[in-house]
């Protein structure tokens, strides 16, 4: 299957379905983009460039899929919580190992506790918060358990960068960001209700269930908008 790629801001864009994206995605990273990581590329090149290196880079924000839209490509949201669900099942079917990184220490326990309550068959190798300095450190030991799925919840910027330099170190690994997943998982934070889901408004519904949320969400999402009506008209 080859990369049918779309580009918004300079960006790479995966064109898939999720059932494509789930059967794509092998070795490598998969980063889930949101228009906050787009604003943030546009600031900084190295930012941009892992994106743009990655193997796979599915719209999780449905800014994104809006942006894209406003540029003439119908590209659908793929939810990275879901997505990243489905890898987890798929290779806890496969029987292959997964590693998980990230969020605080009582969070990745519980959700630790609460994937192998959920999928028996799942293969937890290791697993470490997301309290540490040196990525080296956490990265020495996945290399000595070779996991097959590496599950990071670091928080963008940081989780793109520990990926970008994991795939490195461990080229057969999928390395997948999955920035809020690991709270949901651990029963920390409730998912929005399934309207919102369907709604593609999920970004509301967190916004409403945790206020502080509006400053990072705006004006971002507005600015992002207009940057690429700007993209649109001109070109650039």
């Amino acid at each position: 299957m080859e990369r049918n790629l779309v580009t918004i801001q300079k960006l790479n864009v995966d064109t898939f379905t999720f059932s494509e994206a789930i059967n794509y995605a092998t070795k490598g990273q998969v980063v889930t983009i949101n228009p906050e990581m787009i604003d943030y590329a546009s600031k900084n090149k190295d930012f941009a460039n892992i994106i743009n290196e990655a193997e796979l880079v599915i719209p999780d924000g449905i800014g994104v899929q809006l942006g894209l839209k406003i540029l003439g490509h119908s590209v659908r949201r793929i939810a990275g919580i879901e997505f990243a669900r489905k890898m987890i099942e798929k290779y806890s079917n496969e029987n292959k190992s997964i590693a998980l990184v990230g969020a605080k220490p009582h969070v990745i326990e519980n959700a630790v506790a609460n994937l192998k309550k959920e999928t028996p068959d799942i293969n937890i190798v290791y697993y470490h918060d997301g309290y540490f300095k040196d990525n080296n450190e956490i990265l020495s030991q996945l290399q000595k358990l070779q996991p097959a799925l590496v599950l990071s919840a670091l928080g963008s910027p940081k989780q793109e960068e520990f990926n970008y330099i994991g795939k490195k170190l461990l080229p057969e690994c999928l390395f997948i960001g999955v920035g809020g997943s690991f709270d949901v998982w651990s029963g920390e934070v409730e998912r929005a209700p399934q309207i919102y889901q369907k709604l593609c408004i999920e970004w509301l519904y967190r916004t409403i269930k945790e206020p502080k949320r509006f400053k990072r969400i705006f004006p971002t999402l507005p600015l992002f908008v207009l940057k690429v009506l700007k993209e649109k008209i001109t070109g650039v």
